[in-house]
């Protein structure tokens, strides 16, 4: 998952990052490669916000000319992808949890953008919601 950036160079010399698509993100460096640095950050921050507000995450959008493509790790992106099905569907933490026969704190790890679950537990609460998770090398 890529979400489209825009750098803009201010007249410090310094760079400030914002993206359309989570216009919560918004970060800056002093120099180009620093603001890089920073995006991916800013990004996963903001979408927190959504995840703690039980809001909907938009996907990204295609970029446009001049906007940068930042990366979203797909430990992130595939709960992203789980949270606005959940929402989507309707279901609760806790009724995820008896889908998967797990108890509720297992799923409110799960869901939060900061633990390191296994890939293969996401897809497993994907797949009692309905979809098939893949793979694609591009």
């Amino acid at each position: 998952m890529f979400y489209p950036a825009n750098f803009i160079k201010e007249p410090d010399g310094s760079y400030v990052v914002t993206f359309r698509d989570i216009p919560e993100a918004i970060t800056q460096g002093d120099t180009l490669e620093e603001a890089k640095d920073m995006a991916q950050d800013a990004l996963i921050t903001a979408m927190d916000f959504y995840f703690e507000d039980e809001r909907s995450i938009p996907l990204p959008s295609k970029g446009v000319k001049g906007e940068e493509l930042i990366e979203v790790p797909i430990s992130i992106s595939s709960k992203v992808y789980l949270l606005n099905l959940m929402l989507e569907k309707k279901v609760t933490q806790v009724e995820l949890a008896k889908l998967l026969h797990k108890p509720k704190q297992e799923v409110t790890r799960i869901v939060n953008l900061h633990h390191a679950t296994k890939i293969d537990t996401v897809a497993e609460a994907l797949k009692v919601l309905g979809k098939t998770p893949q793979l694609v090398i591009a």
